[in-house]
């Protein structure tokens, strides 16, 4: 097998977790697909190293992650941050929400549904909300982790994550409400 059949095997394993990462930051399809490419060239580069890696996919994770928060920070200017338009709040942070194991078909096809409800409203969210809830519930980094990213102090992440779980659980709660009356909606 040559290096040219290897790295597309390699990029056709990795392919959907990098667009997810990206796109989950993004929200745009076309930009998610723009970093995902930017990220298997730089694989491209590294290929010899990242081959039989064990990590490979942490590393294109964290390649994805970090393209997706400098193109972000290159048009921040175009956006404004949730949390400096909105009015304080309370700080009651909520749960994270966890889905029980499938039983069965139904219940499989249930669960990706509200996955796919989840995924669009949080495409939904702005950039300033969506990108903290990201990286904390998804990636999985800490309140520090993020402020370093971002480059924001640690209330403000604070904040911006508080205030986009709101706006997230009021999109998801007008959209399962839309989907239990449908002649409700004009």
């Amino acid at each position: 097998m040559t290096d040219a059949d290897q790295f597309a095997t390699f990029m056709q394993n990795y392919q959907n977790m990098v667009f997810s990462t990206s796109m989950r930051l993004l929200a745009n399809p076309t930009e998610a697909q723009d970093i995902a490419q930017e990220v298997f060239l730089k694989a491209y580069q590294r290929f010899h190293e990242l081959r039989d890696s064990p990590t490979a996919g942490g590393w294109l994770k964290t390649v994805a992650t970090n393209l997706c928060l400098n193109h972000l920070t290159r048009y921040r200017a175009r956006w404004s941050f949730f949390s400096d338009l909105a009015r304080p709040g309370s700080e009651d942070e909520s749960e994270e929400i966890e889905f029980a194991a499938p039983v069965d078909l139904a219940h499989d096809v249930a669960q990706a549904d509200r996955h796919q409800l989840v995924e669009d409203a949080m495409q939904a969210l702005p950039a300033a909300q969506r990108v903290p809830l990201v990286l904390y519930h998804l990636e999985g980094l800490r309140y520090e982790e993020i402020a370093a990213k971002l480059n924001v102090s640690l209330g403000k992440v604070k904040t911006d994550i508080f205030r986009g779980r709101e706006a997230l659980r009021k999109k998801l709660r007008l959209r399962l409400a839309d989907e239990l009356n449908p002649e409700s909606i004009p």
